[in-house]
């Protein structure tokens, strides 16, 4: 089951979750996007959404030569920990200037980006800007599995755990199985980010997880120091795994031993809880709190079913399931109010329930928890039965009858047998016949193989639910991205609808277009469009246009008048009346006599 629970997971995650999204959007730039400037700036600085962390590259400035522009240390503004700032040393000459920016947001996750911005006036610029995707893809899915796994790891091991010290099986020793796959799945995925974070956060291959000062400069940061202390809090918690599963009952059932064991679990719990979403944004101490609270009962939940269907068929016990399906209640109690609160968080409003990836990520984790409250009620059900059917079994076998000592077989001693103490003629004395286990009256058994039932599919549907959950802590949270529209100011500094049209060149390659719009909503925008070759460089064409229809409405096309600037095409105003899916057309002429054209789908809110 355990194995079948792990595919599950593995299969949705990885099948149907896209490329990692950052969760630190950026909210502007200074210098502005595209700006000319009369006199050359004295610092770039960039403000986030959310607070983030810095890399030793995460700024590199480009000439129009391409070459690299001399700068000061990475740092803050104003002490913000929602800002990055670098100082330019020396004076900057007239040209546009590529700034290629990459930082960790508060989640862990990485972010990048460029832009440009000119002194003087804009100039043609040869600077190559990587506009590949901001992870490499094998690590990016390394990583990935790495930190699936010890999310199920977690589960397994303190749910298991959980149901050893409340639900106080009569035998735990079937037990020791899940708990160790789930501590050495834990120690081995934990180990795995803690080497692949380099990597990931540089968007390098896995061979650079054996840079040895990649490593100590992983663990100087926050994710590294956190995967430390979760390397740390294994230790504590594998011993009090061993004072749980030894053969001391009474040791393993008091309140001491129980809460001695919680602290590691708080602990592990905490690890996470400071790594993604609760630890930025609004009420940062409420939403550590709640994130705690709804992994642990995660897991007390998850982690014992899988313990009530190792348990049930080697030992079965109807005091066990009934604490069990008590405990489960509780955590779903927990589960459904920090649940509310976190939803109400990341959202910020109604309308991100449907138009965000958020949204719509934890509209599916609430239909699969309806799906999986009424698989627990199911059990439930089948746990009260199998209770009374107990106690009517117990109490229809009358107490004489129950106290009776089992006769030898063969009769009395002495019996007619002509045996000596009764046994067959000439044999050996017979033996007391050993008491053999009794047979489960029929209506306990049904209950039994009923729970056990209700209980599989109660567990594959959590797991369901495991994994939306983990794919919902790695896509951007509604209320951030409506944050970062909302505060995208005007003038082409952070554009609300950015858009990358790839194109072929023929037998040179693919080049891309990059189209922003600002604000990206009904009324007037401004366009800005770069062209990029095969190499990532930027790239110089005869002509290219961009056209919007409206379909449903039959509106358009409407035409950008887009402008060479040297370096960028833009159109200073584009009018989309009507919110809506537009179809965008992009016709790129790549010579005097070849053009192509692509289009997409954007989305225009008002």
């Amino acid at each position: 089951m355990l194995l079948g629970t792990v595919l599950v997971l593995l299969g949705l995650v990885l099948g149907g979750a896209g490329p990692a999204s950052a969760h630190a959007a950026l909210r502007s730039t200074d210098p502005g996007d595209g700006t000319v400037l009369q006199r050359a700036p004295r610092h770039v600085t960039l403000t986030f959404t959310e607070s983030v962390g810095l890399r030793d590259d995460s700024f590199r400035v480009l000439d129009p030569e391409g070459h690299r522009v001399r700068t000061g240390e990475a740092g803050r503004a104003d002490g913000g920990s929602d800002t990055a700032r670098v100082a330019l040393a020396g004076e900057l000459g007239e040209g546009t200037y590529t700034v290629a920016w990459r930082v960790v947001s508060a989640d862990s996750h990485p972010v990048s980006g460029a832009f440009t911005f000119s002194v003087g006036e804009p100039s043609a610029t040869t600077a190559s800007v990587d506009t590949g995707p901001t992870e490499d893809p094998l690590t990016a899915t390394l990583h990935k599995i790495a930190r699936y796994l010890s999310y199920l790891a977690a589960a397994l091991l303190i749910g298991t755990a959980a149901f050893v010290a409340l639900c106080r099986p009569p035998d735990p020793a079937p037990l020791r199985r899940p708990l160790l796959a789930g501590w050495w799945t834990l120690l081995g995925a934990t180990v795995a980010l803690l080497v692949l974070r380099a990597p990931y956060e540089a968007g390098a291959g896995p061979s650079a997880a054996l840079d040895v000062t990649a490593l100590g400069g992983t663990v100087a940061t926050r994710p590294g120091a956190l995967l430390l202390v979760r390397l740390a809090l294994l230790v504590p918690a594998g011993l009090s795994l061993v004072r749980l599963t030894r053969g001391d009952r009474h040791l393993r059932r008091t309140p001491l031993a129980t809460a001695v064991g919680a602290a590691p679990a708080v602990g592990l719990a905490l690890t996470w809880a400071a790594a993604e979403h609760a630890s930025a944004g609004i009420q940062v101490p409420v939403a550590m709190a709640s994130s705690v609270l709804h992994l642990l009962a995660t897991a007390v939940w998850l982690g014992g079913l899988v313990a009530l269907l190792t348990t049930l068929p080697s030992s079965p016990d109807a005091a066990t399931a009934a604490r069990f399906s008590r405990t489960a209640f509780a955590s779903v109690s927990v589960l459904a109010a920090t649940g509310v609160y976190q939803s109400w968080r990341g959202l910020g409003s109604w309308p991100a329930l449907t138009e965000t990836t958020y949204g719509r990520l934890l509209l599916a984790k609430l239909a699969g928890v309806a799906a999986l409250l009424a698989a627990a009620a199911v059990s439930r059900r089948w746990t009260t039965a199998w209770v009374a059917a107990g106690a009517r079994a117990e109490t229809a076998v009358p107490a004489d009858v129950r106290e009776r000592t089992p006769d030898p077989v063969g009769g009395p001693a002495g019996g007619p047998a002509g045996g000596p103490a009764g046994g067959p003629a000439g044999g050996p004395p017979a033996r007391a016949s050993e008491p053999s286990e009794p047979e489960p009256p029929t209506d306990v058994a049904a209950h039994r193989r009923g729970l056990r039932r209700s209980v599989l599919v109660e567990a594959v549907l959590a797991a369901v639910v495991l994994a939306i959950t983990t794919v919902l802590t790695g896509t951007p949270p509604g209320r951030a991205a409506e944050e970062a529209a909302r505060t995208a100011p005007a003038g082409g500094v952070l554009p609300a609808s950015v858009t990358t049209v790839p194109f072929d060149i023929g037998a040179s390659g693919r080049g891309t277009v990059q189209i922003t719009l600002d604000p990206g909503r009904t009324g007037d925008n401004a366009v800005q469009a770069v062209v990029f070759g095969p190499d990532g460089s930027l790239a110089a064409v005869p002509e290219l246009r961009l056209s919007f229809t409206l379909p449903d409405r039959a509106v358009g096309p409407i035409t950008a008048e887009l402008v060479d600037r040297g370096g960028y095409w833009s159109a200073h105003s584009l009018t989309l009346p009507l919110p809506g899916t537009w179809t965008m057309r992009t016709t790129v002429r790549v010579s005097e006599t070849d053009q192509v054209s692509e289009t997409r789908r954007i989305r225009i809110e008002r």
